[in-house]
């Protein structure tokens, strides 16, 4: 066969497991395959570097920059504390989590351009395990960039957490994560393209300013302060927050977790409908 006409020849796909002869998808959460897409979240940095250096990068160069502009803003009664970078340092941190889990939502919808996604769904593998996988590689992949940009604050002068600031940390930060990947993946299988990107980083984004991000909520303006008592982000980076300004209270620890854990009931189920709407 000449060359050329080799080329030219498709190359087919290995075929995808078959449902089971009931032709029912199994409802379990399958762990086995859970992590081999977890792992295939981490493979994803090194296909695909530049996805991760927003979530690496813009948390440290917004955390300096607005500490350098707004540094004496503390001076303003009301703050609890006098050093801004460790007011806003919850703030890098719910970023850095977000930009993570919206890079999820955009590789998804690589995958789903380049009928990956479409494979997967014809395996004998639930919906629950696709999901489990592609938000906790997010909340894996975040525990990345947390530990520099933390040192990095703590050698500007934030001040050093706590075993159980640190602890709250290491839980809220990686479960912010996967909810804004479960959100992401909720308007990837929308959209079903790659071109979702920008509305994902922009309702991330905006969950996080539209809240106590850049000053405590007696000092809002009463639009703002509304918008951000019913924001259960704000919660979150109050939760926070505590870990680096103030003492560590059992009742914002409970009403941070609360709110992730409502957050993530509402996102995940909206996920799982956008998956059988996507099998139609």
């Amino acid at each position: 066969m000449p060359p050329d006409t080799q080329s030219s020849m498709p190359v087919s796909a290995p075929p995808a497991p078959a449902l089971p002869k009931s032709g029912r998808r199994p409802r379990f959460v399958d762990p086995a395959a859970v992590l081999v897409l977890v792992r295939r979240g981490f493979n994803e940095i090194l296909r695909v570097p530049g996805a991760s250096i927003p979530g690496a990068i813009a948390p440290i160069i917004f955390l300096v920059g607005l500490t350098m502009v707004f540094g004496q803003a503390t001076d303003i009664p009301g703050y609890g504390t006098d050093s801004f970078l460790a007011f806003v340092l919850p703030v890098a941190l719910l970023q850095s989590a977000g930009f993570t889990g919206g890079a999820t939502g955009v590789n998804l919808g690589r995958d789903i351009e380049q009928g990956w996604l479409d494979r997967l769904l014809l395996s004998p593998t639930s919906r629950s395990t696709i999901l489990a996988g592609l938000v906790l590689s997010a909340a894996a992949r975040v525990l990345i960039p947390v530990p520099p940009l933390l040192v990095m604050a703590i050698v500007l002068g934030a001040p050093m957490p706590s075993l159980v600031g640190v602890l709250i940390i290491l839980a809220v930060v990686p479960i912010f994560s996967a909810i804004a990947a479960t959100w992401a993946s909720v308007l990837a299988l929308k959209f079903r393209s790659q071109q979702a990107s920008p509305l994902i980083q922009a309702s991330i984004l905006s969950s996080i300013l539209f809240s106590t991000s850049y000053a405590p909520l007696e000092l809002l303006e009463p639009w703002m302060r509304t918008i951000a008592e019913l924001n259960p982000v704000t919660y979150v980076i109050e939760g926070l927050r505590q870990c680096f300004v103030g003492e560590i209270s059992w009742t914002v620890t409970w009403q941070a977790f609360a709110a992730l854990g409502g957050l993530g009931a509402v996102f995940v189920t909206l996920a799982l409908l956008g998956l059988r709407r996507f099998e139609r």
